[in-house]
């Protein structure tokens, strides 16, 4: 990706004073590291008469993947070449955006304290970008960026092959800004811009992208004619997240026109006094409701099966009542995490004996998981592929047979009412699957049937009359009558046959891990994305 920020001046004001307030001496070339890549800064020319700054970045497509777990354009999971084989490297877009508040962090906020008149003043300049995605063609890019002081916009479409005229313009344009505008703004417009004319962004819009839209739109967006369409693509079409941009937008836009601030205008609220319940986090309710499945239950030693992060170990551990709780997880990484969580370096003794942490695969017999009242199985199920189920089921209800089993799982039906998820999609991108209520209880129940088990249904979060509770919870008891040493599963026979240490033999990481480097998706840290 190839961006130049070009600028005049005379030799009272030289136009390489541009290295100011970048921040970036004309006379080196500089090198960045970013999340995706490499970001270089150089300088073509640089004289009194004319400066020019470029930004290149090369972006390594292996980490763009693993970074960002398959998610965005060209990284479907049907379409693995094209995780690998896109435009990415080369046509402007969110990664040159985020690149920008690396390596012009300070240029982007107007800061430079060694000429702090220029930075504040309005410069001739000229910003060129040889490949910009335009979803929306060259008439979309004039409308974006015409109303925001440029003199000239040049957007002009690339042919798909220059040799073949009739095969007709590509989705990409060659854009040429020019005008007098603080380099502050500039940047600024372009940081939002660039993806909006993209229409996606490489990683997953979280709420504090609406405090980045606004900083980074202030002056700007609240009374750009195209602010609904900005506002919207920005945040990845995120209805919920966009409705909140555009009140506070609003707020802005009314604000300035009564030459007041925003806090004046939003003032009808006495924040000391907060009247208004807060909702209970829906991986809260969850982990109460296990919690009072388990008391329900009697049981005092229980299991963690898929820890994750220790939410629920912690949870477990303010209740004295449970006397031995075990922490199980395959991700090295996420143990590690949930020991800091608990602090088990600095706990008590008798606090401390309370409690273990071990390694171990869901989908593998271990001797080590015998004996105890309790299994839980939180968010876990949802993150093996269909065919591992078999082998997680003997290894769970087969060989460690507790007394009680509780698997908590996402109800399909009740995406329709998260207004931030987009349609067909489910809930994190891990989830190999999502059952809605009728498939979930007929898991549960032939589980139940080969097993030796009774099972109930539970409803967790709010049961909606006609798509049912956001999370689905099954509570097997064993039945009294049946042997601890499990049934003779031949469909799971591949299972059985592990050895009893939990080791993987190749297939374990397909089924219910992802690698120590950061990709974990296992236990309570896949339960608070999800929720």
């Amino acid at each position: 990706m190839f961006l130049t920020i070009s600028t005049t001046g005379t030799p009272e004001r030289p136009a390489t004073d541009l290295g100011f307030l970048l921040h970036k001496h004309p006379d080196k070339a500089q090198t960045f590291s970013t999340s995706h890549g490499t970001a270089h800064v150089f300088y073509p020319e640089a004289s009194a008469e004319r400066c020019t700054a470029a930004l290149l970045l090369e972006v390594d497509p292996v980490a763009l993947v693993r970074r960002g777990k398959g998610k965005g354009r060209g990284g479907a999971p049907d379409a693995a070449l094209a995780q690998y084989v896109n435009d990415r490297p080369y046509a402007a877009s969110s990664l040159l955006s985020v690149a920008m508040t690396t390596v012009f962090k300070s240029a982007l906020r107007g800061v430079c304290a060694a000429l702090p008149g220029r930075a504040e003043a309005p410069l001739p300049l000229r910003i060129d970008v040889p490949a910009m995605p335009a979803r929306g063609g060259a008439e979309l890019v004039r409308k974006l960026f015409g109303p925001l002081g440029w003199t000239s916009v040049d957007a002009r479409p690339v042919a798909l092959d220059e040799q073949f005229p009739q095969w007709g313009d590509s989705r990409y344009v060659q854009l040429v800004l020019e005008g007098d505008l603080r380099l502050s703004d500039a940047l600024r417009q372009l940081y939002v811009l660039l993806p909006v004319l993209d229409d996606a962004k490489h990683y997953w819009v979280a709420p504090d992208e609406v405090d980045k839209l606004l900083r980074a739109g202030e002056g700007w967006l609240a009374e750009h004619p195209e602010q609904k369409l900005i506002t919207s693509r920005y945040l990845s079409r995120r209805w919920g997240l966009t409705r909140q941009a555009m009140e506070r937008l609003e707020l802005v836009r009314l604000a300035e026109a009564d030459d007041l601030e925003v806090e004046a205008v939003d003032n009808a609220v006495d924040e000391t006094t907060d009247t208004d319940e807060r909702p209970v986090p829906l991986a809260v309710q969850r982990r109460d409701a296990i919690l009072e499945a388990l008391r329900a239950a009697g049981a005092s030693r229980v299991l963690d099966l898929g820890c994750g992060q220790g939410q629920l170990v912690q949870a477990l551990l303010k209740d004295v009542r449970f006397t031995e709780i075990v922490g199980v997880d395959v991700s090295v990484r996420a143990l590690t995490i949930a020991g800091r969580r608990l602090k088990l370096d600095r706990m008590g003794e008798r606090q401390a004996a309370r409690v273990r942490l071990t390694q171990g695969s869901l989908t593998y017999t271990d001797k080590r998981l015998a004996g105890y009242d309790a299994a839980v199985l939180s968010e876990v199920i949802e993150h093996l592929d269909l065919p591992r189920l078999p082998a997680l089921e003997y290894a769970v209800f087969g060989s460690a047979r507790p007394q009680t089993v509780i698997v908590t799982t996402p109800n399909v039906e009740y995406n329709v009412r998260w207004e931030t998820l987009p349609a067909g999609h489910v809930r994190h991108g891990d989830h190999r699957f999502e059952w809605t209520r009728e498939e979930f209880r007929g898991w549960a129940t032939g589980v139940a049937e080969r097993d030796g088990y009774s099972v109930v249904f539970v409803p967790v979060g709010p049961d909606d009359p006609e798509v049912g509770p956001p999370t689905q919870m099954a509570v097997f008891t064993r039945n009294d009558g049946r042997s601890d040493t499990g049934n003779d599963h031949g469909s799971t026979s591949d299972a059985d046959s592990r050895d009893d240490t939990g080791n993987d033999h190749g297939s374990q990481s397909e089924t219910h891990s992802r690698d120590d480097a950061g990709n974990d998706t296992t236990g309570t840290e896949k339960e608070a994305k999800a929720a």
